[in-house]
């Protein structure tokens, strides 16, 4: 069950992605030229998501993966085009129906189905993979945990992920981003250290028959982020 403080966030997260962050987000996730500090963001997130992609197989048919947070579905299409059913959610209308207009009509074997709404709801089924790349970052460590764990409860073989670590140059870069105007700002990022996010995990009662099998950390100008693989015992 989601906590008030999930909710509370999830809804500020919905908010700026619906209105504020479509136009940037847009031009992000596109080849549109980039000022150099959004342009070392592109670079992280491409090479995230080939470390996340790597961590599946190169043959997904016969397979069902969820992209939890999908955003303009990237990472969906490129599961998609690997053979595998995907199940791509986001909570922003804007951003599935960018993902739509940018989804080839066929895949082959491969398949996504777009749905608006939170990646822990449960209707949506099991999985084989789960990947849930920065759609974590926004949340308190003690909600992240408790939705990993909940992902964990859906999925067979991996659950890849995100998180913010905590460095003293991820926190310059968060007093400089609080130095732009209130309306330009997403939803505060929430960084935790990496001994701090595993005694968390350890922790957590439903994610006992669950280990770290590989863990990375994506380095790129403004875009720091930490990539952990769980698997199950």
């Amino acid at each position: 069950m989601e906590t008030h403080s999930y909710i509370r966030r999830r809804n500020q997260i919905q908010n700026y992605f619906n209105d504020t962050a479509v136009d940037a987000w847009k031009r992000l996730t596109s080849d549109a030229p980039l000022g150099r500090i959004r342009e070392t963001v592109r670079a992280g997130r491409a090479e995230m998501r080939a470390t996340l992609l790597g961590w599946m197989p190169d043959d997904l048919r016969g397979l069902r993966v969820l992209d939890a947070g999908c955003g303009t579905g990237a990472l969906a299409n490129e599961a998609a085009a690997r053979g595998a059913d995907v199940v791509a959610t986001d909570l922003s209308h804007s951003l599935i129906e960018m993902a739509r207009q940018r989804t080839p009509r066929m895949f082959g074997a491969g398949h996504v189905e777009f749905v608006i709404g939170d990646m822990l709801q449960p209707d949506l089924g099991e999985f084989d993979y789960v990947v849930a790349m920065d759609s974590l970052i926004h949340y308190s460590a003690p909600d992240m945990v408790a939705a990993v764990s909940q992902m964990a409860a859906k999925t067979r073989h991996a659950l890849l992920f995100t998180y913010a670590p905590k460095t003293p140059a991820l926190a310059v870069m968060h007093a400089i981003g609080r130095a732009f105007p209130r309306s330009d700002r997403a939803p505060a990022i929430e960084p935790i250290s990496a001994p701090r996010f595993e005694e968390l995990l350890e922790s957590e009662p439903k994610l006992s028959s669950w280990y770290p099998s590989r863990t990375k950390r994506i380095a790129s100008g403004f875009y720091k982020s930490q990539a952990v693989e769980l698997v199950p015992e």
